[in-house]
């Protein structure tokens, strides 16, 4: 037995940039340890499989360590799939996941993620995510639909600048670190930590962005935001608010990087 596999790069029009995501499509789902050890051998920050049901595919993401409720690349990176590999005809994908029904549609070169709408709120800030950064962040908020930390700065010099320490972080779990400020060149600009779950930093991290938009455009004033990701990789997210609606679109581009076949 062979199971197809995509290795496709989101947020970014260029390979070698942006999250690299596996994808791999299924007729029907397999041992859930089987899948896990498919993401672990791939050591992606996430594998996706995904399976045909009657109102489009049921999808799954695994880290290396784990199954998790919501990503953002990797849902981008399946669409990115089934729209240029699978069904070219498609021009709206709705999925089934743990974290809701999502759907993807084409925006001119742009795939757009149509995903939930969490509400921040300021909190105390953990005494470890200050060790961990190695800086003091003006302010900590986190979401009742998450679990993440956002550590607010005030530049992106200092979002650029931390230097993390991965065993101080894990030790927050099950939360999970972003970090983020605003900057000249887009509206805002962030990186994210999720040690604990085996992602040191995340390249380009989707699924934050459900409480960073809200956030961002509740404090700029503005619903159309475009945001950067400023890991070593790094990625560009184009960001829309609808309050009313409850949810955030998140849109990027993607680039194929591999295509192939995993033997079981």
């Amino acid at each position: 037995m062979r199971l197809r596999m995509f290795r496709v790069d989101a947020f970014t029009d260029q390979v070698f940039h942006g999250n690299p995501a596996a994808v791999i499509p299924l007729r029907r789902w397999l041992d859930d340890g089987l899948l896990q050890n498919i993401a672990a051998e791939n050591y992606f920050s996430e594998t996706a499989f995904f399976t045909p049901i009657q109102s489009g595919f049921h999808l799954r993401w695994f880290t290396p360590v784990a199954e998790v409720p919501l990503c953002g690349h990797a849902t981008l990176a399946t669409a990115f799939v089934i729209f240029n590999f699978l069904a070219p005809t498609k021009k709206l994908i709705h999925f089934h996941t743990l974290g809701g029904d999502l759907h993807v549609s084409r925006k001119g070169d742009l795939l757009m993620l149509d995903f939930p709408r969490y509400v921040p709120q300021r909190c105390d800030t953990p005494a470890l995510l200050t060790e961990g950064l190695g800086l003091q962040p003006k302010e900590v908020w986190n979401t009742r639909e998450d679990k993440n930390y956002y550590g607010i700065f005030e530049t992106a010099r200092e979002i650029r600048s931390i230097a993390p320490k991965m065993n101080i972080l894990e030790k927050l779990h099950p939360y999970q670190v972003a970090v983020t400020a605003p900057d000249d060149a887009v509206d805002f600009v962030s990186r994210f930590f999720a040690p604990s779950i085996g992602i040191p930093e995340d390249p380009v991290t989707g699924s934050m962005h459900c409480a960073l938009i809200p956030y961002w455009a509740n404090r700029l004033g503005k619903t159309i935001l475009q945001a950067r990701q400023v890991s070593a990789r790094g990625g560009d997210l184009y960001c829309e608010d609808h309050p009313a609606e409850g949810r955030v679109r998140i849109a990027g581009r993607a680039v194929l990087s591999l295509r192939g076949y995993i033997p079981i």
